[in-house]
């Protein structure tokens, strides 16, 4: 049998991640071989990933990244926040968030990104990940914004450290002037969607579905207050202006000074920046918002464990 060293496991923990007594038994598997000991691993950490494959993942990170006009923002969600603070997995957001800004279409295409210095996917090292940390892990969504002169402006909100927290946010903005001021704006507006969660840009880019729903809610709102018909028409395009002024970005009045729309907001900046801005997306994710997350009965967990 080959003679396994402290160096050789030293090596292969380095290259894989994975707990020594592991790596012990992935060489003498492989005949102390590191190539073989590698793959024997990578096989052994797919089969504990598909086991934990069925545990909800709400928990996490959101990552931004930018670069000149570019920025991109993804969400990896695990099922603990106690992962949220390990360094591997920090290291593995922000080097999915820094693939995104290259030439990736969507979710699923970093997921077959190359994954930098591994010789495999970004999902092969989210499978290791996985095996590592011992916790189910997925990449949920992925979104990039890019203009053809200005900046695509981030934030994070109350971050766990640079480019990764809880709560993330891009704004993008066409301007020829100048990209310090720019970059400003775009985050003072970016800490406002933070706070305001707006569902769209502008009032024409409202899902019609929902803005149906909220008038027939009014109307009903309307009929109740058995007012006269053309007087309860007039109060259903009032409230449906109010409406507007809460959930649309450009109509919502700016958090940081409480009086100002972000439309005004943005058409002000112009004379500071030097030149014409226009605000041409945003897109803000809330870790694990949408994900029906698991309630633990913790007596209940116990007492079938104990067999009571």
């Amino acid at each position: 049998m080959a003679n396994i060293t402290a160096a050789l496991v030293k090596e292969l923990r380095e290259k894989t991640g994975a707990g020594m007594m592991d790596c012990k038994a992935a060489l003498k598997e492989s005949d102390a071989n590191l190539d073989d000991a590698v793959d024997w691993l990578r096989a052994k950490g797919l089969s504990k990933a598909a086991k934990k494959a069925d545990r909800v993942a709400a928990e996490g990170l959101v990552g931004v990244a930018a670069a000149g006009t570019k920025g991109t923002m993804v969400e990896i969600n695990a099922e603990t926040d106690f992962v949220a603070r390990n360094d591997q997995f920090q290291n593995f957001v922000k080097e999915a968030a820094t693939i995104a800004l290259g030439d990736v279409a969507d979710i699923d295409a970093l997921g077959a990104a190359a994954y930098p210095d591994a010789g495999h996917s970004l999902d092969e090292e989210l499978k290791r990940l996985i095996a590592t940390i011992g916790e189910n892990m997925s990449r949920r969504r992925l979104v990039s914004f890019e203009v053809s002169e200005g900046v695509v402006a981030n934030y994070i909100h109350a971050g766990i450290a640079d480019g990764l927290g809880k709560i993330g946010v891009l704004v993008a903005l066409e301007s020829a002037g100048d990209q310090a001021k720019l970059n400003e704006l775009g985050r003072q507006i970016a800490m406002h969607i933070a706070a305001t969660s707006p569902l769209s840009l502008s009032v024409d880019d409202l899902d019609p579905a929902a803005v149906e729903r909220e008038r027939q809610v009014l109307i009903e709102q309307a009929k109740e207050s058995g007012k006269p018909q053309e007087i309860a028409e007039k109060m259903v395009e009032g409230r449906l202006r109010k409406y507007y002024e809460e959930v649309v970005l450009l109509s919502q009045t700016f958090v940081i000074d409480g009086e100002t729309k972000v439309e005004q907001v943005v058409k002000n900046a112009e004379a500071e920046v030097g030149a014409p801005v226009k605000l041409t997306g945003f897109a803000r994710f809330e870790l694990g918002e949408g994900i029906e997350k698991e309630e633990a009965d913790f007596a209940a967990e116990v007492a079938a464990a104990t067999g009571a």
